[in-house]
């Protein structure tokens, strides 16, 4: 009778532990393709963004001690236009307070490049928005590390899956634009949003040109 009861506990506990695996295996699973054109492809009208002066004021409000600051919970968000545009927000894993992106991730970065070169979201420019959670660091550090994340995916979709660069662009927003305002400290705080921005510029092709062969010597006339 103690066998039979012990082997029906220990039955209880594999099948709870292999609940357990799944529910973790699903919930890190890549995204597919289709799911994220599905985000991505609802593009009503461009947003204003002056990136030069975006980044500036970034590190700007990062970088100020306001003896009023009302925290994160009540911060403003620092460019608030930009949740009126299509999201597809990615749960990118990076090396800790680097811009790394871990070999779990990869899988999920390349499923971002097959759905921009996707017919509908061909004639697009995109904002990669890097975001960090509240943590022990300064808003200036993390503000500095968003931004070097959002490059580092775009130098990935670019050099890696031949992206033009021309429809990309990376801004890091660090604690100054929370997804989450209501828990800062919540690792959602850190997921990587792509954002639908524009059309593409009628001269900027939406895939690098391929370099033109040279032109063939002609053979010299013999004399």
């Amino acid at each position: 009778m103690r066998a039979s009861r012990l082997f029906i506990a220990g039955t209880a506990v594999a099948l709870g532990l292999a609940l357990l695996a799944s529910t973790a295996v699903a919930q890190t699973a890549a995204p597919t393709r289709d799911d994220i054109v599905s985000k991505l492809n609802h593009f009503e009208e461009a947003a204003e963004v002056d990136f030069p002066a975006l980044k500036q004021q970034v590190m700007e409000r990062a970088k100020a001690r306001i003896k009023n600051d009302p925290g994160p919970v009540n911060r403003p968000p620092i460019a608030p236009d930009l949740a009126k545009l299509p999201a597809f927000n990615a749960q990118i894993q990076f090396d800790a307070d680097t811009p790394i992106i871990q070999p779990t991730s990869y899988q999920t970065v390349g499923r971002i490049a097959d759905a921009l070169v996707h017919s509908s979201l061909l004639p697009y420019t995109f904002l990669i928005v890097g975001h960090v959670e509240s943590n022990s660091k300064t808003r200036e550090a993390n503000a500095i590390l968003s931004q070097r994340r959002a490059d580092a995916i775009r130098d990935v979709l670019v050099n890696t899956f031949k992206i033009s660069t021309k429809r990309l662009h990376p801004i890091g927003l660090g604690e100054e634009q929370f997804l989450d305002r209501a828990k800062p400290t919540s690792t959602v705080n850190g997921q990587l949003q792509i954002l639908t921005y524009a059309k593409v510029p009628e001269d900027a092709p939406a895939h690098p040109a391929a370099a033109s062969a040279p032109a063939a010597k002609k053979p010299a006339k013999k004399r």
